[in-house]
């Protein structure tokens, strides 16, 4: 179909560009095989369907891409729950180095 066909030159378009990302050194090498088992799997999802219908069954879902829709959920979920939590920390540690800024500063004006 032509839809499998465009679907894999983008995942194939992804995993270059991050490959190229991780070259660059923008990703670790953790993030690297994350996002090229993520492309792949897309790949194996989009040119084997029926695969996705066979696991859906398994668990007791009724559709292959009910099982997806399910599985994508979940794991934006957790990815903004992390994002959330490294957005707290950031803020914690941006606080405390801009009030470590601020004492240090005060101190260099009363010395004058």
């Amino acid at each position: 179909m032509i839809i499998q066909i465009l679907l894999i030159c983008f995942f194939v378009f992804a995993m270059i560009r991050v490959v190229a990302r991780y070259r660059l050194g923008d990703l670790m090498k953790d993030g690297l095989v994350m996002w090229l088992i993520f492309w792949v799997s897309a790949s194996f999802v989009v040119a084997m369907p029926d695969f996705t219908y066979y696991l859906a069954r398994l668990v007791g879902v009724g559709r292959g891409a009910d099982l997806i829709v399910y599985i994508s959920l979940v794991i934006l979920f957790f990815v903004f729950f992390r994002l959330m939590v490294k957005q707290e920390k950031l803020n914690r540690d941006i606080t405390k180095l801009t009030r470590k800024i601020a004492l240090n500063e005060k101190k260099e004006e009363t010395k004058v």
